[in-house]
């Protein structure tokens, strides 16, 4: 369910800065092979998702509870060591107009943390509606209410990653 409009939204690195989308392949074209992990950040949950570049397709992987950072950092490394991704994609929130709300900051330093103690590329990607999404997709499934809140932010974190995947891997 690609749509091309969804690619206009720029894709940001840790940065702040906006690339379009021949500069963020150009970007990639060195790492066009490899696993990626996405994360859709939150302060209570990290949803996490996995994906090939060479396939192109985003499967939900796992959700990382808890408010304590060095937790959260231990249960990424498990991740990172298990998985040896050679990009990291981390969902940047922003209310549907695209303006910030209190989550963007703490979504980019999230990036950098990252991309420094990992010292894998992250990206950051505009995650409007995946929480949205998500919730459909598990409805679609029969999942609803509060049954949906293990499952929900790792759903998200794959719609992430299939974005990305999709607006910067696309074939014609």
């Amino acid at each position: 369910m690609h749509n091309s409009d969804n690619c206009i939204q720029a894709t940001l690195t840790i940065n702040n800065s906006v690339h379009d989308h021949e500069n963020v392949s150009e970007i990639e074209g060195r790492l066009s092979k490899g696993t990626v992990l996405a994360f859709d950040f939150g302060k209570k949950r990290i949803g996490v998702a996995v994906g090939e570049k060479e396939m192109r397709l985003a499967h939900p992987l796992t959700t990382i509870h808890g408010e304590m950072t060095r937790q959260r950092f231990e249960a990424i490394a498990k991740l990172i060591e298990t998985w040896q991704p050679v990009l990291l994609v981390v969902g940047l929130p922003v209310h549907a107009d695209g303006t910030e709300h209190e989550l963007t900051q703490l979504s980019r330093r999230f990036a950098r943390r990252l991309e420094g103690r990992y010292r894998i590329k992250s990206v950051l990607v505009d995650e409007r509606y995946t929480t949205i999404t998500a919730r459909s997709a598990l409805g679609e499934l029969g999942i609803k209410g509060r049954k949906q809140k293990p499952m929900l932010d790792q759903i998200a974190a794959q719609h992430i990653l299939q974005s990305f995947f999709d607006c910067n891997y696309a074939t014609t």
